[in-house]
């Protein structure tokens, strides 16, 4: 029972297209997600469903896209990457058109370092992004206790001048530009190390769940392979959930990149050297249930985007625009 030859340009994209439409139905949840990660001493969100309602409050509607454009931008690559080399490993690794258990583990963390090498810079200018409007909030609740803001910064340090009604808002170029220019590109590959302990898992976690989940049924079937039968409800489904339970497992490493990678903090907050100084800090000061912050939330963006992901790549969408092109 071999396994069909996976076509590499048409998996690519695949993954693509799967990213950009499952990003763009998701990206305000994933917004709240990060917001709600970096309250430190004054909360200005209770939750999820107050971070979206005074974002569009005090931010517009499309402040709750923030740092999409990022996204948007680098999900293809990202995603691509991830869902392909998941494949070309698992195929490597296959004996006879069967995967061992250990064989799938290996290859989510093949897929999972792989990706690291896009998945570190959009985060980190997406945090950048997605974070400005809880500071500004934060600095709104606390300007009658104090005049003195936060230390400036790369991300907020022209962004709010009193007297004014036009705030120029930060910019992943900006953000790019001077973070190459004052820490060069390492900048941009902060909390690398937290990235690839947050991924690796989350596809090692993920990527056998999801197979056994998308073979449910089929495995007596000798004709074909159980990914080639799988039809759009049952890869959607198995996505779905393969993607909540392993965001859920990672969220801990989650919460503790995002802390690693916010350039900008607000008044009383703790900055990090690394990341044992984070869990060491993050104990002490929050307890350990602070790990779990936007847990629901990373639930809630993983499970529909890895949905759509598993579901658009089976249906072959790559694959159906190579016929047209070719």
């Amino acid at each position: 029972m071999a396994e069909k030859k996976v076509s590499l340009p048409a998996k690519l994209i695949n993954g693509g297209v799967a990213g950009l439409v499952g990003v763009t139905c998701v990206f305000p949840i994933d917004l709240a997600k990060t917001r709600l990660q970096n309250q430190q001493g004054a909360h200005v969100y209770s939750g999820m469903l107050d971070c979206l309602a005074k974002t569009i409050k005090m931010e517009g509607y499309f402040g709750m896209y923030r740092g999409a454009a990022v996204n948007l931008t680098l999900v293809t690559p990202e995603k691509a990457i991830k869902l392909a080399a998941n494949d070309v490993f698992r195929q490597k690794l296959s004996k006879d058109g069967k995967l061992a258990l250990w064989g799938e583990i290996l290859a989510g963390c093949g897929a999972g370092t792989c990706q690291v090498v896009v998945t570190t810079p959009m985060e980190m200018l997406k945090i950048q992004l997605q974070d400005a409007g809880r500071l500004a909030a934060q600095r709104t609740v606390a300007a009658p206790a104090s005049t003195a803001g936060p230390t400036p910064s790369l991300v907020a340090s022209r962004a709010a001048q009193p007297g004014t009604n036009a705030r120029p808002q930060p910019s992943a170029t900006r953000i790019t530009l001077e973070l190459l220019k004052t820490r060069g590109l390492g900048g941009l590959y902060k909390g690398a190390g937290a990235t690839l302990m947050r991924d690796v898992p989350f596809s090692m976690i993920y990527f056998p769940l999801f197979a056994n989940l998308n073979a449910v049924g089929r495995t007596n079937d000798c004709h074909s392979s159980p990914q080639e039968r799988a039809p759009f409800l049952q890869s959607f489904v198995a996505g779905c959930t393969a993607g909540s339970v392993a965001a859920v497992a990672v969220t801990p490493m989650d919460v503790i990149k995002t802390r690693l990678q916010t350039l900008q903090k607000g008044e009383g907050e703790d900055s990090y050297r690394g990341i044992l100084d984070c869990v060491r800090r993050v104990i002490k000061r929050e307890g350990p249930s602070a790990f779990l912050k936007g847990a629901a939330c990373r639930a809630l963006v993983i499970a529909p985007l890895f949905g759509i992901a598993q579901g658009v790549y089976f249906l072959g969408i790559g694959e159906h625009v190579l016929g047209l092109l070719g």
